[in-house]
């Protein structure tokens, strides 16, 4: 509550309380006193009520979740050099700035990145995006999963890691997605919206168009077919 917002309601009370004193101490009763009174009691509460509208109401935030993992990056290897210092820098600018806990990156049914916490760093659980996910991919907008304990669907994100609070969903193109798990329920605001849609087109735009070479051509220039490769 407002400084503003205490001295009107204090205010108002103390004048309401006054005017009730004037008017039960008062000798007799007359006509002028009643309608003074009833006149001061609705100014009084009249201030109340504006003092209780500058009041703002802040929710309570979630506590976080207990997840089970150790921490963990992730990286495929036969990616160029920039690509790779790329998802280096994204992945640790959303979980410092960000309420995150784990970031993925899915692409053409290869991870090109997990990083976070995890559930075995060392043998991850391979990732199969689901109808949720395929949704977000088809409409091209961010889905927002603010407590995944309320939808049907949340056993896709499970190899994700087991336990996510909430998830946030964001298609990078028809054939990527770009995941970012949440540490409590509905943790993530506009602001890590923006954040995860800023670096997703970022990504999308200097890696996934058409004329942006594929994964398969990386790896067939490099010589390499490993799909991860554990980094410090």
């Amino acid at each position: 509550m407002s400084r503003s917002a205490r001295i009107c309601i204090g205010a108002g009370g103390l004048a309401l309380l006054v005017s009730v004193a004037n008017q039960l101490t008062a000798p007799e009763l007359n006509p002028a006193l009643e309608r003074s009174s009833v006149l001061a009691s609705l100014l009084s509460v009249g201030l109340m009520l504006i003092g209780a509208l500058w009041t703002r109401v802040l929710p309570e935030p979630a506590a976080r979740v207990a997840l089970a993992g150790q921490e963990g990056f992730l990286l495929r290897r036969a990616l160029p050099e920039r690509l790779s210092a790329e998802l280096n820098w994204g992945s640790r600018l959303l979980l410092t700035a960000t309420p995150a806990c784990v970031v993925l990156c899915w692409v053409n049914g290869d991870v090109w990145l997990r990083r976070g916490l995890q559930q075995d760093p060392q043998q991850p659980e391979r990732f199969e995006p689901g109808p949720i996910c395929d949704q977000a991919r088809q409409r091209g907008k961010l889905i927002h999963l603010v407590d995944l304990k309320h939808y049907p669907g949340r056993a896709e994100f499970d190899a994700l890691l087991d336990g996510l609070p909430s998830v946030m969903v964001q298609p990078l193109g028809p054939d990527g997605l770009l995941l970012l798990g949440g540490w409590s329920p509905r943790c993530f605001s506009s602001s890590d919206q923006a954040w995860l849609q800023g670096w997703a087109g970022r990504l999308r735009d200097e890696w996934l168009l058409p004329e942006s070479p594929s994964l398969d051509s990386i790896a067939a220039v490099s010589g390499s077919s490993a799909p991860l490769n554990p980094e410090p």
